[in-house]
């Protein structure tokens, strides 16, 4: 259960500053403590666990709660030091910690899915507390009472969920790869709008309510930044995981992304510059650059007795193009493209050396990450996954050192 010390390498990298070991099955959600060396977890293992420092520099859990079902998800309110806990059952539990961290007492039981919960937030203005579900709905109960006010159903898994605690918007991604923008209400709620573009189920969201933009993370390996606040619904697409993107955090002091696959790979997008829209992908019965004719273009093929070729699309100018007319492939940060894409021969002649400079930095876990958060005010993060093992990383060499308070690392 112990955790292991890692020296500090002189390099701009995450730095792994402790190991938490000691789960007997996938952790689902871990979270740092603010103001506190200590971390909680939850694991389908049925345990909560509160880990905290001690002198020997070693993390041992101060509380271990045995729950009936597996736990899926995980919140906890520092100020009010509340935790909400969705379960494999469907139900959320409410527990209260102790100033010291060393007792968690049961407060109450919410029936709020009847499938595993997904995700869950909690509102102390409102006193609500919101959650998805595998039930295919999005509910928010009423804390005071433990009634449930409202639900909304959508037509696969909801998965993940942000909400804006100014507003009462509530973002829920679900397995068809759409997310749906709902206003909720006190015991109604209306869709405002659905957000569609990714090729694969919705793994994560982020909501940065001051800029107004929404980050999602999807199994098609791909990020998309959707601009909420006007500038005409802007898009911008972020290619550089190659597993799906389990997790993101958008750190928007400094204007920069993290982001977590299930591979292992930690990548950090730098937002703070003029990014451009991926284009369209544009239809046509022929090669827009030598006007062959596609495959399916019966009447043509048979005008010029030509065989019909596969269609392609660049993804510098989203023309359909034939693949002797997309020969290359190359970089192309600026639009998103971490790695090497399909282009147009005439769009490879136009991208310059400067232009596949490299927008991110990637690293690696080194771990299965399935659920990450961070501690932006101290520049930490923790991961954690189905290998059972909880990491904690000082990200202050790769997220600005502005940030750098740290976990004391003795």
């Amino acid at each position: 259960m112990a955790a292991e010390i890692h020296s500090r390498p002189q390099s701009s990298r995450p730095v792994l500053l402790s190991k938490v070991e000691g789960h007997q099955d996938v952790v689902s959600a871990a979270l740092l403590i603010p103001k506190e060396d200590g971390v909680i977890t939850a694991s389908e293992d049925r345990t909560i666990r509160v880990w905290l420092k001690r002198d020997s520099g070693q993390y041992w859990p101060s509380i271990y709660h045995t729950m009936s079902s597996p736990c899926s998800a995980m919140t906890y309110h520092h100020d009010s030091r509340r935790i909400f806990v969705g379960q494999d059952n469907g139900a959320i539990m409410e527990f209260h910690i102790s100033e010291d961290f060393n007792k968690m007492n049961f407060v109450k039981t919410y029936p709020a899915h009847q499938n595993r919960v997904s995700a869950i937030t909690f509102c102390l203005a409102s006193e609500w507390v919101i959650s998805t579900g595998h039930d295919k709905c999005i509910s928010w109960m009423c804390t005071r009472s433990g009634s449930m006010l409202g639900r909304h159903y959508f037509t696969s898994w909801a998965s993940c969920l942000q909400y804006d605690h100014e507003t009462q918007h509530a973002f829920v991604g679900d397995y068809s790869g759409q997310i749906t923008l709902l206003k909720l209400e006190q015991n109604t709620c209306s869709v405002i709008t659905t957000l569609k573009g990714h090729e694969g189920s919705i793994t994560s969201l982020w909501w940065d309510p001051a800029q107004r933009l929404l980050f999602s993370g999807a199994s098609d390996h791909s990020i998309i930044m959707w601009d909420i606040g006007g500038r005409k619904g802007r898009t911008l697409l972020l290619q550089g995981h190659h597993d799906k993107v389990q997790a993101i955090c958008y750190v928007q002091l400094t204007r920069q992304l993290v982001s977590c696959s299930a591979d292992g790979g930690i990548a950090v997008w730098n937002m703070d510059i003029s990014r451009e829209e991926a284009p369209q992908w544009l239809e046509s019965d022929s090669c827009q650059k030598c006007e062959q004719p596609f495959f399916w273009n019966i009447k043509q093929m048979w005008d010029t007795k030509t065989l019909g070729l596969r269609q392609h699309h660049c993804r510098k100018c989203g023309q359909a193009v034939c693949g002797k007319c997309s020969t290359k492939r190359s970089s192309y940060p600026i639009m998103g493209f971490e790695f090497q894409v399909r282009v147009c021969d005439s769009c490879f002649e136009s991208i310059k050396d400067e232009d596949r400079t490299s927008l991110a930095t990637f690293h690696e876990g080194k771990h299965n990450i399935s659920h990450m958060s961070m501690d932006i005010s101290r520049g930490l993060m923790v991961t954690c996954g189905s290998d059972r093992i909880v990491k904690i990383w000082d990200m202050t060499p790769v997220v600005g050192c502005s940030l750098a308070t740290g976990f004391s690392s003795r």
